[in-house]
């Protein structure tokens, strides 16, 4: 079995700063790209930040230059280090990832439970 574990939200004003981390586990031979998704009261789910095995990135235009990215293979776990946070940042974030529990295995499509971030003054 495979878990994705969600930490680090919480609440801040606006202009600061949290990061999140996402923490795989369980039966893994190859863990392939990682993201974060996030889904605000009213609004779709959407993809805030992905990163290849490559440690290629993609960003959504609203967090271009505040959101950074970034995993450590080791561990595997993925981070997201938000700056500058905004109130329309609110939302529960969700870890995504794309993971291959076998050699031979097609791989399966994982997503944590969310941890809540809320921007507030």
């Amino acid at each position: 079995q495979v878990q994705l574990v969600e930490s680090g939200g919480g609440l801040v004003q606006p202009g600061g700063s949290l990061t999140l981390s996402c923490a795989a586990s369980g039966r893994i031979f190859r863990l392939n790209h990682m993201g974060w998704y996030r889904q605000a009261p009213g609004k779709q789910r959407e993809l805030v930040a992905i990163i290849s095995s490559g440690d290629n990135t993609d960003y959504a235009d609203s967090v271009k230059g505040r959101f950074t990215i970034s995993r450590d293979s080791a561990k595997n776990t993925v981070y997201l280090q938000m700056n500058s946070l905004k109130p329309e940042d609110t939302a529960v974030y969700l870890c995504n990832a794309l993971i291959k529990s076998l050699p031979l295995s097609a791989p399966g499509n994982y997503w944590g439970r969310g941890t809540q971030v809320t921007v507030s003054s």
